[in-house]
Formats: C-alpha cells, sequence, structure tokens
C-alpha cells in the first residue's frame, strides 16, 4: 500500500481513537476545540510516523515522531504522563503498520 494512504488512513484511525479516549476519558471539558485539537494531533502522528525515513527501525522512528508531535500539546496542557505515553504508542503503531503494510 502507498504510504500517504497508509498515512491517512492510520491518522484517522489514531485521531479518532484519541478523541474517543478524550471524550470518554476523565477529562473536564469537551469543546469543539479540544477534540480537533486532539484529533488533528494524531492524525499528524499517523501520517508522519509511516512516511518519514529516519535511519533507524520503522517502530522507532515512529515513535520518535509521536514523541515530537504530542510535546507541544504536553507542555501546553501540563498533562506528560497520558498525552507523551499515547504520542509515543500511536507512533509506534503507525511505524509498525508502515513496516508491514507500506510500500
Amino acid at each position: 500500500m502507498n504510504r500517504i494512504v497508509l498515512g491517512g488512513l492510520c491518522g484517522i484511525a489514531l485521531g479518532t481513537s484519541d478523541v474517543l479516549i478524550a471524550v470518554y476519558g476523565n477529562h473536564p471539558e469537551h469543546t469543539a476545540g479540544m477534540l480537533l485539537q486532539a484529533f488533528s494531533s494524531r492524525f499528524a502522528i499517523g501520517l508522519l510516523a509511516t512516511t518519514v525515513s529516519l535511519p533507524m527501525p520503522q517502530v522507532a522512528s515512529g515513535a520518535v515522531v509521536g514523541l515530537l508531535i504530542s510535546l507541544p500539546d504536553a507542555f501546553a496542557l501540563n498533562a506528560y504522563a497520558g498525552i507523551l505515553g499515547t504520542g509515543l504508542l500511536f507512533g509506534a503503531l503507525a511505524g509498525w503498520a508502515a513496516k508491514r503494510w507500506a510500500t
């Protein structure tokens, strides 16, 4: 599968997952802006983790991308463990998907 198409699919899946985590989690506010921010951040992780080529295994590359994209959100919200943890996990999953299915 094309890396960009796979990245778009991963981005939609990861973005939707993070919005569901925000809605059904214990976050005090569910504004449209907060949900859009959660979706767009995780969409970027899915898209970039599948298309970026760093000199390391693809899963590690995806985890690095996930961490770097999640840092500004973690600093802004002062919620480091949850945001950075899901960023690393989602990035690694997208990197694994790229290793497995991308051409």
